[in-house]
């Protein structure tokens, strides 16, 4: 004879929202990812659904970003203290970008996963990375006027390499020029993965801003090289 009281389906834990992650590199996954697991379950105790948590990250990114171009001048001239300026962009950014890895979380586990919701994630994606290249490109300019404006250029084409490669990966012809899963590989691949990345430039607002002009440099260098090898990959890849 069947119970009248049927048990109810046990809660996802923050382990089962993290399970679902779809990476991003050492950085990300032990860190952002797992900060976007304790906000999806949050979400989900909530009732609230992958687009809030996307809007959400989109919404305090470009208010940190926004704030550190406002404050750059401050900062360069000695009016407002760098480490507060860093401080904030550091915790914004990576609450940003664990609210983002949240978003995907959420939708997995609850099923609540769509072709519009996947594309509003991109799109915001595409925003907040816009702004946090200008609040870079601002601290560089405002430490280092004689910073050249091509380089600004450049910075900001390559910047965005990261996430054009990012999406292309998650489609049925995703490849990847390094498949090891090694330590001292994965260590490597923290120049691109994201949430390090920010990491690193929140920690050079916070302690050297006047260093911002060679993380531009550097990035630049970085992605543009990525870029080239990308390319060369994919053409040899094709022509076999």
């Amino acid at each position: 004879m069947q119970s009248a009281t049927t048990l109810a389906e046990p809660r996802p834990t923050v382990a089962d929202f993290h399970r679902v992650n779809r990476g991003g590199g050492l950085f990300s996954e032990s860190v952002s990812q797992w900060l976007g697991a304790v906000f999806a379950l949050v979400a989900q105790r909530l009732g609230l659904r992958p687009t809030a948590l996307t809007v959400t990250n989109l919404v305090l990114g470009l208010a940190t970003s926004v704030t550190v171009v406002a404050l750059a001048g401050r900062v360069a001239a000695g009016d407002v203290p760098a480490w507060a300026v860093g401080l904030l962009a550091l915790v914004g950014w990576q609450v940003a970008y664990a609210l983002d890895c949240a978003d995907g979380q959420l939708a997995r586990v609850t099923g609540q996963g769509s072709a519009a919701g996947a594309r509003v994630d991109v799109l915001c994606d595409v925003a907040a990375q816009i702004a946090l290249v200008a609040a870079l490109a601002a601290t560089a300019v405002a430490q280092e006027p004689s910073t050249p404006s091509w380089l600004v250029a450049v910075f900001a084409g390559t910047w965005m390499v990261n996430l054009v490669t990012s999406v292309m990966q998650a489609g049925p012809n995703a490849a990847s020029m390094v498949t090891s899963t090694s330590l001292p590989v994965r260590l490597v691949k923290l120049v691109r993965d994201y949430g390090a990345v920010i990491f690193a430039a929140g920690l050079v607002l916070i302690f050297a801003p006047a260093l911002a002009l060679w993380v531009m440099v550097a990035f630049t260098i970085v992605n543009g090289g990525f870029l080239l090898a990308s390319i060369a990959f994919s053409a040899r890849a094709s022509l076999r």
